[in-house]
Formats: C-alpha cells, sequence, structure tokens
C-alpha cells in the first residue's frame, strides 16, 4: 500500500509507482495531510465527494483547504482555501470544473477548478448544511439542514423554493432520485415523502414500516434506476423499498455484531442498467460490508476495527471507493481488486414461491439474514407454505441446450425468440444480454497487462487525425487502440481501425475492459478473413457480397457496374464504419442486438439488405460522388424493415453463394489470456514493421547525426563566445575600476553633504516636534474646553428636561383641579337644587300652617262676637257703649299682637333660612350659634302681656285672650321647633357632603 503526504505542496503526483491493490484490502492509495510547522499536526479529512466521471475527486479537510485528485491523471492540485471547515461537498455539476461547498458558517460557495476563483456565494441556511444533492441534469441542487431543505437554481444560483417544517418533526435527508425528476424527503418521525421537482407536488407517501421490526430511519441509499430505497438506522435491519409499488418487500438483517448503521450507498455495475444488487453498509464499528440484496450474501468489506472508516463514497461507474477513515486521512480502493475472486456469477437457484400479493406478509416474511457462505432465501411462516418445483432433465434436447446454454442463466434461443417478437432487447437489460452472448471472459489481468503498456506510438497524435471534442472519450478511444495493437501488431497499421471501435467506444466509455473484449469479439468472429488481403480491403468478403447481391437484386448490381460503382465504395464504408454513420444510435443499437444474436454471416447480409432496401434512391444516382455521399452519411431508411430483409435473405440465400458456407461459428474469447491473433498475412505486416523501423532508425541515425554536428557547432560557438565574453570582461573591469574610483570620490563628497543635510533635517525635526507638542498641548486644551462645554450643554439639557417635566406636571395638575373644580361646581349646583327643593317644601308647610292659624282665629273670633253679643244683652245699656270701645281696643291690642307675632315669626323664619342658605354655601366651615336661648327671642318679641293690662278688661275677655296667647306660644314653639328640626337636617346633609368630596379624593 502507498501512502502520500500532501504536506504544504499545492500540487503533485499522488502515486510515484504504478499502484497495485491487493486482493485483500484493495487499497490503491492512502492519502494523508501533514503540516511541516514547527510543532507539525495532522489536517482531518472531513468530506469527498466524486465528479460525473468518475475518475477525478474532491476532498476538504477542517481547515478548509481543498484539493482535486485527478486519478486517471495521477496528479492533485489545491484549489481552494476557505479558511472554514466544509460540512457538505459536490462534484456532479452541469459545468464540469465547478464545485459547491457547504461551510461551517451555514453559507454554500461555488468555485471553479481550473481558475479557482469564487463562481457564487448562496445564504439561507440558520444551521450547518449536511447534504447537497444535485439533479441529473446539473441545474438544480439541494442543500439539507437539520431545520430546513433548500431547492437551489445553479444556472442563476437563486433559491427557488423553501421547505420549512415544525421544530418537532426534524428532517433527515432531502435528494434527488436518479435518472429521474422527483425528489424524496425522509423526516426524523420515519414518514418519507416523494415530490415533483418543477410543481413541488406531492406523488405519493411511503407507508408505515410494521411495527415488528420499526427503527428510526437515519441513513437512505437509492439505486441507480430510482426503483429501490434502502434505509437503516440504530439497529442492524436493513429496510428495502419498491418505490414503484410504494411498499416494504424485503428487510435483511446484518450480522450480530452490527449495532447501528451509519453509512448506506449502493454500488454501480455498468451492465445491470441501473438496478444495482450491491449494497455497502457502513457499521458503527468503522467496517463497511457489501452485500447482495437479492442472496444476502456478504461479498467483501473495507476496514477493520484499527482503521475504521468514517464515510465513504463511491465513483458513477463503480470503479474506486474513497473512504475518509477515523484517523483523517483519506484511503482510495480498487473495486476490481476487492471483488476479483466473486466476479463469478453464482449458481441459479429456481424455485416456484408462492405470489406475495395473494396473502398478508408479516416483518418475519421479509426478514432475510445476510450470511457469508450460501445463498440465504426467505425463512418461511407457519401459517405459509413455499412450494418447490425440480426441473427434470430433458435428455432429448441436452444438446441443443447446451449449445444454445449461455452465461448468467441465459438461453440463447430464448432470447433469438424474444428478439423476433419486440424486434429489440430491452434496454434495462442490453448491456447484460450482449455481455452473456458475448461470453466475454473479463480478463482484468490481461487488460491491465495491455493497458500498462502504454499509449501505441501509432496514436500519439490520434487527436489530429479525429479530432473529438470529449477529451474523456478521445482519451478511452486512445487507450483502447493502443491495447489492441498490443495486442496485435496488425491493428497499429489498420486505418479504419478507430472508425470501427469508435461506437462501442463510446458506448462503453465508462467501462474500458468490456469495451475492449466487446471489441476484439467482434473482430475475431464478425471480421473473418478481413485481414487476408491487408493492407486492401477484404476483397473476398466483398466478394461473398457481391455474390449475395446478384442473386437477389441483379438491376441494381448492374446499376453498379454501370456507374463503374463497385463493392468498395458500396459496402466496404458500410462494414469499416459498422453502420454507425448511416444510423442513429437508437437504430444502431438496435441492428446489433440482432447481430450479435445471430451467426457472423448476418454483417454481410445486412450490407446487401441495406442496398436492396435503399434501391429507390440508388438507382436514381449516377455520379460517384452521389454515391459516395450516400454510404456515409445518414439516409430516411426504416431499421426495422433492412432487419426483416436481413432474415429473409438469410432464409432464402443459395448454400453455394451463402456466407454462413465461408464464415466459422461464433467462438468466445479465452479465459485468463486472450487468444493470439494472426489471420492476416504476415510477410506484409513484417515487411511494412521492417520499413517502418528501417525508416524510423534512419530518422534516429539521422537526427542523432544532426544532434552531433549542431552539438559541436554549439561548443565552437561557445567557445567563441566565451573567449569574447573574456576580452569584455576584461575591459569593463577596467573601466569598472576607473568608475569606481571617480564613484569613490563622488560618494565621499555625497557623505559630507549629506551629513550636513541630516544636520538640517535634525534641526527640522527637532522645531517639527516643538510645534508637534505645542499643537498636541492646544488640541488638548480645546478638547478639555470642548468636553466642559459638552458637559454644560448636557447640563442644560438636563435643566432644560426637568423644567419641562415640571411645566408638564403643573399643567397636568392644573387640569386635575379644574377637572375638580367641575365636579365641585356640579355638586354645588346639585346641593342648590336639593336645598331649593327643601325650602319650597318647608315653605309650603308653614303657609299650610299658617292658613291653619287664620281659619281657626277667625272662627274664634266669630264665637267671640257671638258671646259678647249675648253677654252683652244681659248687661246695661249705659255701658254697652265702653264695653264696646273696650272690646273694640282689645280687638286693636289682639290685631297690633298678632301683627307682631306674625312679624316676628317672619323675621324668625327668614333667619333661619339665611343660615341655612349660609350653611349649605360654606358646609365646611364652624357653626356659629343662631340662637341663645328661645326665652331671650322671644323675650324681644312684643307680647300682648306687655301690651294689656289684665285688670283693665273684662274678665271673660281676659281668659279668651289668655288662652288664645297660649295657643299662639304653643304654635310658635312648633314652629321653631320645626325650624330646629329642619337646621338640624340641613346641617347633616352639608356635614355629609363636605365629606364626600375628600372620600372621593383619597
Amino acid at each position: 500500500m502507498q501512502s502520500t503526504d500532501l504536506g504544504n505542496k499545492e500540487s503533485g503526483k499522488i502515486w510515484h509507482r504504478k499502484p497495485s491493490p491487493a486482493t485483500r484490502d484493495g487499497i490503491i492509495v492512502n492519502i494523508i495531510h501533514n503540516t511541516s510547522d514547527y510543532h507539525p499536526k495532522v489536517l482531518r479529512f472531513l468530506n469527498v465527494a466524486f465528479d460525473g466521471t468518475g475518475d477525478c475527486l474532491i476532498a476538504g479537510d477542517h481547515q478548509g483547504n481543498i484539493y482535486v485528485f485527478d486519478l486517471y491523471g495521477n496528479r492533485f492540485n489545491l484549489v481552494q482555501r476557505t479558511a472554514q471547515a466544509c460540512t457538505a461537498l459536490a462534484f456532479n455539476l452541469r459545468r464540469k470544473s465547478e464545485f459547491l461547498v457547504a461551510l461551517a458558517d451555514y453559507s454554500i460557495k461555488c468555485f471553479d477548478t481550473v481558475t479557482k476563483e469564487l463562481v457564487s456565494w448562496m445564504r439561507g441556511h440558520e444551521s450547518s448544511v449536511f447534504s447537497i444533492s444535485v439533479h441529473a441534469s446539473g441545474k438544480y441542487a439541494i442543500t439539507t439542514s437539520s431545520d430546513t431543505a433548500q431547492l437551489w437554481d445553479l444556472d442563476t444560483f437563486q433559491r427557488k423554493r423553501k421547505l420549512n417544517i415544525r421544530q418537532s418533526v426534524g428532517i433527515q435527508k432531502v435528494f434527488f432520485l436518479p435518472l429521474s425528476n422527483t425528489i424524496l424527503s425522509c423526516f426524523k418521525d420515519n414518514s418519507i415523502f416523494a415530490w415533483e421537482c418543477d410543481t413541488l407536488f406531492c406523488k405519493y407517501q411511503l407507508p408505515a414500516p410494521p411495527e415488528s421490526s420499526s427503527i428510526l430511519y437515519k441513513v437512505f441509499a437509492v439505486t441507480r434506476d430510482g426503483r429501490i430505497l434502502a434505509a437503516g438506522g440504530k439497529s442492524n435491519h436493513l429496510h428495502l423499498w419498491c418505490l414503484e409499488a410504494r411498499q416494504l418487500f424485503r428487510i435483511i438483517q446484518m450480522p450480530t455484531k452490527v449495532r447501528a448503521i451509519r453509512h448506506l450507498e449502493f454500488l454501480p455495475d455498468s451492465f445491470d442498467a441501473g438496478s444495482n444488487q450491491v449494497l455497502g453498509v457502513l457499521s458503527q464499528d468503522g467496517i463497511m460490508r457489501f452485500i447482495n440484496i437479492q442472496t444476502c450474501k456478504l461479498l467483501f468489506e473495507i476496514g477493520s476495527l484499527d482503521e475504521g472508516i468514517s464515510s465513504s463514497v463511491i465513483s458513477p461507474h463503480g470503479r474506486y471507493i474513497a473512504s475518509i477513515m477515523e484517523n483523517g486521512s483519506l484511503n482510495i480502493y480498487s473495486v476490481q481488486a476487492l471483488t476479483q475472486e466473486i466476479n463469478k456469477p453464482p449458481l441459479p437457484l429456481v424455485k416456484v414461491i408462492e405470489d406475495l400479493p395473494k396473502k398478508k406478509l408479516s416483518s418475519s416474511d421479509l426478514k432475510m439474514k445476510v450470511t457469508s457462505g450460501r445463498v440465504q432465501q426467505p425463512a418461511k411462516s407457519r401459517g405459509s407454505k413455499i412450494q418447490t418445483r425440480i426441473l427434470k432433465q430433458d435428455l432429448t434436447g441436452d444438446f441443443e441446450s447446451k449449445k444454445n446454454e449461455l452465461p448468467d442463466g441465459l438461453n440463447k434461443k430464448c432470447l433469438q425468440i424474444l428478439l423476433k417478437g419486440y424486434g429489440e432487447y430491452p434496454t434495462k437489460y442490453r448491456m447484460f444480454i450482449w455481455r452473456s452472448l458475448l461470453q466475454l471472459p473479463e480478463n482484468h489481468t490481461a487488460f491491465s497487462s495491455l493497458i500498462d503498456k502504454g499509449t501505441h506510438v501509432t496514436f500519439l497524435n490520434l487527436q489530429k487525425k479525429y479530432p473529438i471534442k470529449s477529451r474523456k472519450l478521445l482519451r478511452v478511444l486512445q487507450r483502447t487502440l493502443s491495447a489492441l495493437a498490443h495486442w496485435s501488431v496488425i491493428f497499429s497499421d489498420t486505418p479504419y481501425l478507430p472508425l470501427l471501435a469508435f461506437p462501442f467506444v463510446k458506448l462503453f466509455q465508462n467501462n474500458q475492459l468490456i469495451c475492449f473484449e466487446v471489441i476484439a469479439t467482434l473482430i475475431i468472429n464478425w471480421c473473418q478473413h478481413w485481414f487476408e488481403y491487408f493492407p486492401n480491403p477484404p476483397i473476398n468478403i466483398l466478394s461473398m457480397i457481391e455474390n449475395v447481391l446478384a442473386f437477389h437484386d441483379k438491376e441494381l448490381l448492374q446499376h453498379f457496374i454501370d456507374h463503374d460503382i463497385t463493392s468498395q465504395l458500396y459496402a466496404w464504408p458500410l462494414l469499416e464504419t459498422v453502420f454507425s454513420e448511416v444510423l442513429t444510435r437508437e437504430e444502431w443499437l438496435k441492428l446489433f442486438d440482432n447481430i450479435f444474436s445471430n451467426h457472423p454471416s448476418f454483417l454481410l447480409m445486412t450490407v446487401v439488405a441495406y442496398n436492396i432496401c435503399s434501391r429507390v434512391p440508388l438507382l436514381n444516382c449516377n455520379l460517384k460522388d452521389d454515391f459516395e455521399f450516400f454510404f456515409h452519411h445518414r439516409n430516411n431508411l426504416d431499421i426495422n424493415v433492412v432487419i426483416r430483409q436481413v432474415y429473409h435473405l438469410m432464409e432464402t440465400t443459395p448454400t453455394d453463394i451463402h456466407p454462413d458456407s465461408m464464415l466459422n461459428v461464433f467462438v468466445a474469447l479465452t479465459k485468463g489470456q486472450y487468444p493470439v491473433f494472426n489471420q492476416y498475412p504476415k510477410f506484409i505486416v513484417d515487411y511494412q514493421t521492417q520499413e517502418r523501423e528501417r525508416i524510423r532508425n534512419d530518422e534516429l541515425d539521422y537526427l542523432r547525426e544532426r544532434q552531433t554536428v549542431e552539438d559541436m557547432q554549439a561548443e565552437v560557438d561557445q567557445q567563441r563566445v566565451e573567449d569574447e565574453a573574456w576580452y569584455q570582461k576584461q575591459e569593463l573591469l577596467r573601466k569598472a575600476e576607473e568608475t569606481r574610483r571617480e564613484m569613490l570620490l563622488q560618494e565621499e563628497e555625497k557623505i559630507i553633504q549629506q551629513r550636513q543635510r541630516l544636520a538640517a533635517v535634525k534641526r527640522e525635526l527637532k522645531v517639527k516636534e516643538m510645534h508637534l507638542q505645542d499643537a498636541a498641548r492646544r488640541r488638548f486644551l480645546k478638547l478639555q474646553q470642548d468636553q466642559q462645554e459638552m458637559e454644560l450643554r448636557r447640563l442644560d439639557d438636563e435643566i432644560g428636561r426637568k423644567v419641562y417635566m415640571r411645566d408638564r406636571e403643573i399643567a397636568a395638575t392644573a387640569r386635575d383641579l379644574e377637572m375638580r373644580q367641575l365636579e365641585l361646581e356640579s355638586q354645588k349646583r346639585l346641593y342648590e337644587k336639593n336645598l331649593t327643593e327643601n325650602q319650597a317644601a318647608v315653605a309650603k308647610e308653614m303657609r299650610a300652617d299658617a292658613d291653619a292659624y287664620r281659619r281657626k282665629v277667625d272662627l274664634e273670633e266669630h264665637m267671640f262676637h257671638k258671646l259678647i253679643e249675648a253677654g252683652e244683652t244681659q248687661s246695661q245699656k249705659t255701658q254697652k257703649w265702653k264695653e264696646a270701645e273696650g272690646k273694640e281696643f282689645c280687638l286693636r291690642s289682639a290685631k297690633k299682637a298678632s301683627a307682631l307675632s306674625d312679624a316676628s315669626r317672619k323675621w324668625f323664619l327668614k333667619q333661619e333660612i339665611n343660615a341655612a342658605v349660609e350653611h349649605a354655601e360654606n358646609p365646611c366651615h364652624k357653626e356659629e350659634p343662631r340662637f341663645q336661648n328661645e326665652q331671650e327671642d322671644s323675650s324681644c318679641l312684643p307680647r300682648t302681656s306687655h301690651l294689656n293690662d289684665s285688670s283693665e278688661m273684662h274678665p271673660s275677655t281676659q281668659i279668651s285672650l289668655n288662652r288664645r296667647a297660649v295657643e299662639w306660644d304653643t304654635t310658635e314653639q312648633n314652629l321653631i321647633q320645626k325650624v330646629r328640626n329642619l337646621r338640624q337636617r340641613l346641617t347633616a346633609q352639608a356635614r355629609h357632603r363636605c365629606q364626600t368630596p375628600h372620600l372621593l379624593a383619597a
């Protein structure tokens, strides 16, 4: 095992001697990256990705160094330094020199490996990007982080769509299905959805796995045809889903030492048409095991417990495996070396098993265990019975079956029946059928020995004669032609060999071994007797074609003869290019499905059939240039008609002119070593080889002599130049010495002047220093002044702010006081209203009492007059006038007393009402005593006793007056009591109103 240390080199060779990986480990080279600083350390690789060809890969370490490794050209280059760790890589973009890298700052950048420049910078993620999936067209890419997945357009580098999910449901992986327009999204809750890329329409959702074997999916892998999805997680079980049927069809149990699966990836094969059968499973122990998902057989494994694998990537053509080891190094494995012992197909097992859709399957019915020896079939459940039928051997058809038996369990007769029914083989299985029909031995060792001889000298300048746009295709064609030339010397001088091999090289450019063996098998079987007239075209083969054409279409042949068109013009261009110039790719593949399935004479019959089916345009051609153009360009011809005509010619051609009587049956290449090919005139080839070698030797001798003469002339010229240079040097030394003396004198003068200038400069610097110090002092004082002014402005601003705040508070308080005043005014108006109502009620009550009193007085006076009249009738007439005058006087006195009493009562009521009103207006003031003594107030009033003397009145009159005075006093006391009660009630209401605002304020 070779080991390469990148060190501080930016480019170099990956290996310094041709790698020869052992079958045991299959390691081509181990790449490490150690720094050569004072404290050396290992830079760990984190991610790796292959390009679309599979011959180049890109790898990034944890310091952001990104290298491109060209496994075909044996070169590595440092293409970028990102200065931060990369979390994901993608190298299969539409522009082959560009790659995507996800960095630790959650951004994605696109770089060019040729110019080493940044192409674009994409942002939008808020967490680390751990996956980049590129569409098969290279136009779109999906970047996935734990919280979102984003779809990018790689032409404009703009984000098209964004997948947002709930935080409770994280994303495991979102990726494109190979060779399709479907996006598969896998979440942490085991839900898997398929979306249409253009419209993001949900196409379907996979059902939940059985509860008995339910695991949390963490890693996924899909076959190249997009039909099978493999999923695994923290378990030793693998679930295989059929995406077409959308159901789980198999559960594979890994060995018991596998506890968790960290990575899954299918191993591509050039002949399985994308239906990959080998799955690589990386487990927690750092070992990647490769198993066959159909037979559940462990094929091989890479890594070990001591040197565990962290992650792995397989090249698209399945030739290399790049693994990042746990120690940070990078291992490149050769799949060919790992599968050298197991590439033999297993023996077929023929069993008829009960159809699965007829019954409900449990997880035990789907479960299969991985074994390293025999093939393990699915275990039988108790309720199901597997029917097995043994095929009986047919003794009568044993020879025929052996004759038609092909490798991999195919039968040539059955394939021919299938071909005649459908006209072509299925595209998915075409390469596999061709490999079986041609019985390719796949001699890896023999082919490697031919490739190791390098490019043949004949094909060094192949690109000048055949300028091919694709450098890879030109390189594969050059390799294949060189291998053919090393296999047999005749092919180094065959001018039409590139035309013959090109369609097969283009078809098998990803598998050069199969390409070489297909061409070699074609030459041995379908190119029989082509080289007997070398270097001329095969006249014998062309004669066979002409004889068959003469038998089936004499008119067309006569037309060719009349216009001097030979078989070298109407047959040989089709043979030397194997119809690749006149047919499209699909037509060519359909034709060779039939050629490889029949006798080698089928190719010659195809030439005849092509001419017969094109007889109408050919009969209309009269110029030789027209014929040449016709047989070197595509024509409007149905290939199905041509193939049917070929089968007709094969059946109706007489035996004596039939090519199969002159051509041998199919012979496959030998296993291990390729057969010797010497079906050519050896003396001509040897003569040409000798002549070419002689001419090459003469040319080499001429070149050597010319080189010798040129070397001698160069020595003479060099001696003359050296002599002339010596003389010139001496002269220059003399002149230089004189110049140096003058320069010394000038330098001394310059030094003196420089010292003077230096002293002046010092003085100037001192003055400048003083000026600078003074300027610095002034600047510092100004800075202090500015700071003080700034502080004063800050204080002014603070004072203004406080004044403003105080004004705002005063204004707010004033508004509150105004509001309070309005509330008090409203309360005052309410109190006045209530007081007015109370006063009206009191006045009404007093008026009612006064009216009652007047009615009573009037009644008493009336009764008094009646008594006087009754008494006066019995008195003397003499006293009548005196008493009448006395009564009149008494009445006048009583009226005066009544008037005084009414006046006193009115005055008293007025005082009480004014006091009550004043008290209502100022309820919070302390009350002043209004009355000191009722006796004092009453004493101030005029009384009847002070006006009249009781002795002067009649006794009955005196009694009546006394009674009336008592009634007046009683009435007065009642009024006074009512006024007091009203005053107390108003005082209580006023106190209550006075206390209410304080309660509201509180």
